[in-house]
């Protein structure tokens, strides 16, 4: 009876090794990165400032994963009509998917869901209050761009540019200027691998 509890102990434990073994060739730490971009955006009349810090994994030498909140400040004028101003800012979570086909160009995808606080500035004389207003939106960016430094699996912090455009519906979006069109947004990013 001994031998049969020995006999399954030594499986179970070998069943653990194993284990142990998938699970490190499936999730390494040597993948994890952070960092983080500043963007800028201008249309028309209206310009976007932000900042975006990441937590990510490198799941292969092609695609990246990360957890991305973003906080955002838009200032929008009226020149044409009677020249109010709309502040905006913005901030909420968000995740990304980076596909690098090679080393050194990326498409990107980035969901964000954006909390808005919206404030009103009439001109002197307007007939029009002074308002506050919060909303969220979604947001949908795409595009692409460029890394340099990169060559995983031996060095896998870099630092990227990229231009994106919000390609979701939502009119609310602090990536849309005041005829709702979406208007480039140019970041400037830096991933830093944390345990290579």
């Amino acid at each position: 009876m001994k031998q049969y509890i020995i006999i399954a102990l030594c499986i179970l434990s070998a069943n653990g090794l194993f284990a142990q073994e998938r699970q490190s060739k499936f999730f390494k730490k040597e993948n994890i990165f952070t960092g983080g971009t500043l963007n800028a955006g201008f249309g028309y009349q209206s310009t976007t400032l932000g900042i975006t810090p990441s937590l990510g994994y490198s799941v292969n030498k092609f695609i990246e994963i990360a957890f991305c909140p973003s906080i955002n400040y838009i200032s929008q004028r009226d020149y044409q009509e009677v020249g109010d101003k709309l502040r905006i800012t913005s901030y909420g979570p968000g995740a990304f998917l980076r596909i690098l086909p090679v080393n050194f160009l990326f498409a990107q995808a980035q969901y964000e869901y954006n909390i808005s606080k919206f404030h009103y500035i009439p001109v002197i004389g307007s007939n029009y209050i002074n308002q506050k207003l919060k909303i969220d939106a979604h947001s949908l960016l795409i595009g692409g761009g460029y890394a340099s430094g990169r060559d995983f699996p031996s060095q896998k912090t870099y630092y990227y540019f990229s231009v994106m455009w919000d390609v979701g519906h939502s009119i609310n979006s602090p990536y849309k200027d005041n005829l709702h069109r979406s208007v480039p947004i140019f970041r400037a990013g830096y991933n830093i691998a944390l345990f290579q």
